[in-house]
C-alpha cells in the first residue's frame, strides 16, 4: 500500500468512492511513511497513530454506507503546531508553553477539516512561535529538507512542506506572517497557497497581527482549491474573517489562463540577486503561461524594498509574545528572537503608525498595480535550500530571514493571495518555487494560474527520494 503516499487528496477521495482501497488503508501508509522517514527529517512533533486510525475506521464506514461526512472525508491531514489541534497541546516550537492543561479546541480551519472527515495524523514542526522563515527550535531542534537532509526545509510551516513532501498525508495547514507556507513550499517541492487576509479565519489571533494568514499546504493546486472548500468557512471567533467564499475554489480550477494580463517580475526591477538556476525555471514557466494564451509582460511593481516596515510590525508581534512571558521563561527563548523582542520593545507607537503608513502605501500601489495586471509572477525566492540549522545563508552577508525572502514579505504587508508553485530542480536536485500573486479576494485567480501550470506539465517536481 505504500504507493498511496504517492497520491493526492483528489485522488485518494476517488478511490474511496470506487471503493479501491480506504481510509484506513491511506492512513496506515501515511503512518507507515512517518515511521521510515522520522526522526531523518524532524517533521513531526506528535504523531497520534491511534486517533489517525480510529477516525479513519469511522471514515471507512461511512464510505461503505455512501455516506462521506464531506470533502476531505479519511484523508490524512497534518497541522503545524502554531494551531489548535483538540486532544493535544499546542507548544509553538517554544520551551516556554506548559503541555499541561486542558486542549479541548481546535483553530477553525481544524475545526473544518474534521466537520468534513479529515483524519488528522498529527502536529508538524516550527520555528518558536513561527517567527523566522526557517524550521528550528529549542524545543524541537532542526527540520531537514527532504531532498537533502544537509538542507534546511525553510520555514515557518517547514514541518508539513516535509510532510506533504514525503506522503506523510496529501493535505497540511500551515501559517504564512512573511511567507511561510511559501518558503517552505518552494524548497521542499510542493504547492502552497496564502490566501487573502481573513479568507481562512484564525483564532487565536496571531500576536504578529493583520501579517499572520492560515492556508494550504499540498501536493497540487486542486489539492488546494479542495481545501480552500473546506477551510475558508466562517467562524464567529475571528471578527476579521471575510465570511462565506463567494463560490466553490474548484468549479473555477479549469477556466485556464488564456487571456490572463500577466506581469513578470524576475527581480524585482534589479532588486534582488537571482541564482541562474532559479532565474531560468521560473522564466521556462513564464514562457509556458504565454503559450497557453496569457498576456505576459515583464514589468516590476512600483515599490521599493519594506523591510524596515515589516520588521517594525513584525519585531513588534515578537516583542508583544515575551511580554506575556517571565524573565527566567525568556531566558529559554531561541537568542535570535529575544534579540528581535528586544528591537520590538523599543518602538513607539508612533514608529509602528508609520510602518503602517508604508503598509498602506503598499496595499495602495499594488492595487493600481493590478488594475493592469490579473497576476503578478516572480520567483518565490531567489535562491534553493541552504545549510540546515542557520537562520541566513553563509556568506550571504544577511542579518535576518527577511534578507533572502524580499519577494514573499511584502505581500504580507498588502494581505494579498499568493502561491508558490514547483517549477523545476536546479543542478543539485533541490525545488525552485513560482509565486502568483493577484488581487485581494482573488484567491481562485491565483489556484487557476497555477493549476493551468500543473495541467501543462509545467510545474511538480519529482518526489525526493528519501
Amino acid at each position: 500500500m505504500t504507493e498511496l503516499t504517492d497520491l493526492t487528496a483528489a485522488q485518494l477521495i476517488d478511490g474511496y468512492r470506487k471503493g479501491e482501497f480506504s481510509p484506513v488503508d491511506a492512513t496506515r501508509a501515511a503512518l507507515r511513511r512517518i515511521e521510515e522517514t522520522e526522526p531523518a527529517v524532524n517533521a513531526f512533533v506528535r504523531v497520534d497513530a491511534d486517533d489517525a486510525l480510529a477516525r479513519a475506521e469511522e471514515s471507512t464506514r461511512r464510505w461503505v454506507r455512501g455516506e462521506p461526512a464531506g470533502l476531505v472525508d479519511g484523508v490524512p491531514v497534518s497541522v503545524k503546531d502554531i494551531l489548535l489541534l483538540r486532544g493535544g497541546p499546542t507548544l509553538r516550537g517554544s520551551r516556554t508553553v506548559r503541555p499541561e492543561g486542558v486542549w479541548d479546541e481546535d483553530a477553525p480551519s481544524v475545526a473544518r477539516l474534521r466537520e468534513h472527515g479529515a483524519v488528522f495524523l498529527g502536529k508538524t514542526t516550527t520555528p518558536e512561535f513561527g517567527w523566522k522563515g526557517v524550521t528550528d527550535s529549542p524545543l524541537s531542534g532542526v527540520t531537514r529538507n527532504p531532498y537533502d537532509t544537509s538542507r534546511t526545509a525553510g520555514g515557518s510551516s517547514g514541518g508539513s512542506a516535509v510532510a506533504v513532501a514525503l506522503g506523510a498525508g496529501p493535505l497540511s495547514l500551515g501559517t504564512d506572517g512573511g511567507g511561510s507556507v511559501r518558503i517552505p513550499a518552494a524548497f521542499c517541492g510542493i504547492f502552497a497557497l496564502k490566501p487573502t487576509y481573513g479568507r481562512v479565519p484564525l483564532y487565536p489571533a496571531s500576536a504578529f497581527g493583520t501579517l499572520s494568514h492560515v492556508g494550504p499546504m499540498t501536493r497540487d493546486a486542486a489539492d488546494a482549491a479542495l481545501m480552500m472548500d473546506v477551510i475558508s468557512g466562517p467562524d464567529w471567533r475571528d471578527w476579521s474573517q471575510l465570511g462565506q467564499a463567494p463560490g466553490s475554489f474548484q468549479d473555477t480550477l479549469g477556466g485556464g489562463v488564456r487571456g490572463l494580463r500577466v506581469a513578470y517580475s524576475p527581480s524585482l526591477g534589479g532588486q534582488v540577486a537571482v541564482q541562474p538556476a532559479v532565474a531560468a525555471a521560473v522564466r521556462r514557466a513564464v514562457e509556458r503561461l504565454a503559450e497557453l494564451g496569457a498576456y505576459v509582460e515583464e514589468t516590476d511593481p512600483d515599490f521599493t524594498e519594506p523591510v524596515e516596515a515589516f520588521h517594525t510590525l513584525w519585531f513588534s508581534g515578537a516583542a508583544r509574545v515575551a511580554q506575556k512571558l517571565h524573565a527566567a521563561q525568556r531566558e529559554l527563548l531561541d537568542p535570535g528572537l529575544q534579540e528581535i523582542c528586544r528591537y520590538g520593545a523599543a518602538y513607539s507607537a508612533l514608529d509602528y503608525l508609520a510602518a503602517v503608513d508604508v503598509r498602506m502605501d503598499l496595499g495602495r500601489r499594488m492595487g493600481h498595480f493590478h488594475e493592469t495586471y490579473d497576476l503578478l509572477v516572480t520567483p518565490t525566492l531567489p535562491l534553493t535550500a541552504f545549510e540546515a540549522g542557520v537562520e541566513v545563508p553563509a556568506r550571504s552577508g544577511h542579518r535576518r530571514w527577511t534578507g533572502w525572502t524580499p519577494f514573499t514579505y511584502p505581500f504580507n504587508l498588502t494581505q494579498q493571495p499568493a502561491a508558490s508553485v514547483p517549477v523545476g530542480l536546479d543542478g543539485s536536485g533541490l525545488p525552485v518555487g513560482l509565486q502568483i500573486v493577484a488581487a485581494r479576494h482573488e484567491d481562485a485567480v491565483v489556484l487557476r494560474a497555477a493549476h493551468a501550470l500543473y495541467e501543462a506539465g509545467a510545474a511538480g517536481v519529482a518526489p525526493p527520494a528519501l
